[in-house]
């Protein structure tokens, strides 16, 4: 197999591999056990302001960017959005709590946000709608560095303008605000770093 089968091979497999993953996470933001409302919760206890509309656009760029990733389209945008996605995870509900996420640390959204970052990097391959349409998209190491710095860019901006976390004293002078995960019957903290 040539390096460059190789490499259109790696594409399509972090592809099916990513973009099927976020469809699922933002899905389950919408139609999962605490649905909207749960998720909302959930952003407002994690500082994100105003926590409804955070509910909809992390789902909306979940399906989106996983959409279009899956299909192999916009490459490198959608590996952007979810460096996004990434980053703002490990800044919010993820900070201070170690690597390992099984102990609710960043180690499983860094993966995520060097997969598509990679992905960016490797392109769509020939079996997507880039290829069909005839764009090269970003691919390259301008492609992968585009789509990383994109999306850490993109966190930081919403952040500032949106993380509002409460601090302990507020938080204890008002136990029904607290965080609520919508999946915490149903799923891990691992399957929540999508956001």
């Amino acid at each position: 197999m040539s390096s460059v089968r190789e490499r259109d091979f790696a594409s399509l497999v972090l592809r099916l591999t990513i973009g099927p993953m976020l469809i699922a996470h933002g899905y389950n933001k919408v139609f999962g056990p605490g649905g909207l409302e749960g998720t909302t919760r959930w952003f407002n206890g994690l500082g994100l302001r105003p926590g409804w509309l955070h509910a909809r656009v992390a789902a909306a760029t979940e399906i989106g960017s996983g959409s279009l990733i899956t299909l192999g389209a916009l490459s490198p945008l959608p590996s952007a959005a979810v460096v996004g996605l990434m980053t703002t995870a490990a800044r919010t509900d993820h900070k201070g709590k170690g690597f390992f996420v099984f102990k609710g640390g960043w180690e499983y959204v860094a993966v995520v946000a060097a997969a598509a970052t990679a992905l960016a990097g490797l392109g769509s391959g020939p079996f997507s709608v880039d290829r069909l349409l005839g764009r090269r998209g970003g691919s390259g190491i301008k492609g992968a560095l585009l789509a990383a710095a994109t999306g850490v860019a993109a966190s930081t901006v919403l952040l500032a303008t949106s993380y509002r976390p409460e601090s302990k004293a507020q938080a204890a002078a008002q136990p029904e605000a607290a965080s609520v995960d919508p999946d915490a019957s149903a799923t891990s903290a691992e399957e929540q770093a999508a956001s």
